[in-house]
């Protein structure tokens, strides 16, 4: 060796990994609303069942409100009663004070209210046990039941009485005239009285 010439050793515990340069990270995937939205759900305590159970009942109260503003306001059934919308059904105007399918008529204004406020007390008591259930055909049947009520009850609070427009009708035989909160409300016993009597018997197996 040349005098004058030294080697240098690598620095005593270094090592290959880490002389090598780090690599950067990759950047974490943003979540999307929807994934933030069941996160939020998720960190609250709604079971699935439960938010299939309010989607449920929001959907229903949308679709009741939507329907009857347009026949109401924009199609203007009362100036076109009656009007043939299908080969069974018929579009009329009737004005129902009691509940649904025009049951239990009320004509006074405190009918009216203990009507609205026993609606109203349903609705909370049957959101809570869409809240604890974890059976999801449960959930969506309370769902219905629900928005159907709340539906009915805005018409009680704006009109004094449920709007009902559809009549099935064949020859001179002619169903109740409904709404489509009445509809829902039908469908979610009928999906109550399901879970209740086949169901629960099988999930306490």
């Amino acid at each position: 060796m040349i005098k004058g010439e030294s080697s240098q050793a690598p620095a005593s515990g270094a090592s290959a990994s880490e002389a090598a340069p780090q690599r950067p990270r990759a950047a974490a995937k943003p979540r999307s609303p929807k994934s933030r939205a069941k996160g939020r759900a998720v960190q609250a305590g709604l079971s699935m069942a439960a938010i299939l159970g309010f989607s449920a009942a929001m959907i229903t109260l949308v679709l009741d409100q939507a329907t009857k503003l347009y026949t109401l306001f924009v199609y203007d059934l009362p100036l076109k009663e009656p009007v043939e919308f299908a080969p069974f059904i018929n579009l009329i105007v009737v004005w129902n004070r009691g509940i649904s399918y025009g049951l239990f008529q009320q004509d006074g204004g405190m009918g009216r209210w203990v009507l609205i406020v026993v609606s109203i007390l349903a609705s909370i008591g049957l959101s809570f046990w869409i809240r604890r259930t974890k059976a999801r055909l449960l959930a969506v049947s309370l769902g219905l039941i629900v928005g159907g009520a709340i539906g009915n009850v805005i018409d009680r609070l704006a009109y004094g009485a449920v709007f009902d427009f559809i009549q099935f009708q064949i020859g001179n035989w002619s169903w109740y005239v409904f709404n489509v909160a009445d509809a829902a409300i039908v469908a979610g016993v009928i999906g109550l009285l399901y879970d209740s009597f086949i169901l629960e018997p099988r999930r306490g197996r």
